[in-house]
């Protein structure tokens, strides 16, 4: 299937997903092989381990491929042995510039893992061109980023940081995650390298963890697919379904995201318990000119700050009943959580509180329930704590 002949929305049904030839079978079948005969040594009909390939996999990194009219996709076990083999590019004394409220997992195999090698990271508003610009050095080879960032919804303008990343030689590698590929491609905006957790929104349905990467690059593509085979951090052949059984319904899930969104972002930012909402299609975020840009829509992700400590949020995370209290993000069921101490306690406080991660922030996940019964959760969450 051509990409230029059909649009996302029927892309995202058929693109990898042929009927299978031998039965007819509409669905694309789960490849449960190891191994594969060979008609002599060495030759084999473009499958030989399943580490190194399976059809299943394969279907699903054409699916990818296709959505984020990229080239190239390969798909990992998780949303960090994606974001591990782009790592694996780099060499002892490399340095990397990258945002200063990346997810929390980031963070960590960061600082707590790569910079043991010998790569140091520079953390930087990714908001500010001046001062992505001025953390570039002569050993920088990677720019990474996230938009709208985990979890403060900051907006990075992808065209003008890519830019600056090729000025200075370097790559610009992308999480796509929370605007996924219906709402955002940025290899269309001049990355090099897009990386997306498929737990999330192209999973959709919070029962399968993966990961992938996108790129336009042949050379790219083939470093990544010897790191894949070699490292090993490869989906299975019943992940690699789950997944493009997600991707069929991401257009029609992520437009109910959105609009459960916006009516919770615009009822939060009213209300007297809430000192900050972080939604990029509010008009008062910072980024909200730019995110027009380059989203098509604003995604079902925020984040508020409440007027409270550490304990009274935890309390109010604590007390809904819609939202279930729970890490990851982009299931059709709503998820709320603190950062502090779940998906950002790697990060340590100083720095997280100098990087705006409040004891107070709360992040949701808005799933697709109806936006009535997700307000009125939250309402009485928020008023029988603090009130």
């Amino acid at each position: 299937m051509s990409d230029d002949e059909f649009r996302f929305e029927t892309r995202s049904i058929h693109a990898g997903q042929e009927p299978d030839e031998e039965t007819g079978a509409l669905m694309t079948p789960i490849h449960a092989n190891s191994t594969y005969r060979q008609d002599a040594p060495g030759e084999h009909r473009g499958y030989e381990y399943s580490r190194t390939g399976n059809p299943t996999r394969t279907d699903l990194e054409e699916n990818l491929a296709s959505l984020e009219n990229a080239d190239y996709g390969r798909a990992f076990s998780s949303g960090m042995g994606s974001i591990n083999t782009v790592l694996n590019l780099l060499e002892s004394g490399d340095h990397v510039v990258t945002g200063n409220d990346v997810y929390g997992g980031t963070h960590r195999i960061f600082t707590q893992v790569y910079e043991d090698y010998d790569i140091d990271f520079t953390f930087v508003d990714m908001t500010d061109l001046d001062a992505i610009e001025s953390a570039f050095r002569e050993e920088t080879e990677l720019l990474w980023l996230e938009t709208p960032t985990n979890p403060l919804m900051s907006i990075v303008d992808v065209e003008a940081a890519s830019e600056i990343a090729h000025a200075h030689d370097a790559l610009c590698a992308i999480d796509n995650t929370f605007a996924t590929p219906y709402l955002q491609r940025p290899l269309e905006l001049g990355a090099d390298i897009v990386s997306h957790s498929l737990t999330k929104y192209l999973g959709g349905h919070s029962d399968v963890v993966g990961g992938a990467l996108l790129t336009n690059d042949e050379q790219l593509d083939e470093r990544f697919g010897f790191y894949q085979n070699a490292v090993g951090a490869t989906p299975g052949p019943f992940d690699s379904f789950l997944v493009l059984r997600g991707t069929k319904t991401l257009p029609v899930r992520m437009d109910r995201h959105c609009e459960n969104a916006r009516q919770i972002a615009d009822w939060l930012e009213d209300h007297p318990d809430v000192d900050r909402v972080y939604y990029p299609g509010l008009e008062s975020h910072p980024g909200h000119e730019i995110a027009r840009e380059q989203m098509d829509d604003f995604g079902g992700m925020l984040s508020f700050e409440l007027d409270a400590s550490l304990e009274e949020t935890s309390e109010v995370v604590s007390n809904t009943e819609v939202f279930t209290l729970a890490e990851s993000l982009g299931g059709v069921e709503s998820l709320i959580e603190q950062p502090a101490p779940m998906t950002h306690a790697a990060i340590p406080r100083e720095e997280r509180l100098e990087a705006g991660l409040t004891d107070g922030l709360v992040r949701v996940s808005v799933g697709i329930e109806h936006a009535d019964d997700l307000i009125a959760d939250l309402e009485t969450a928020i008023e029988s704590t603090l009130r």
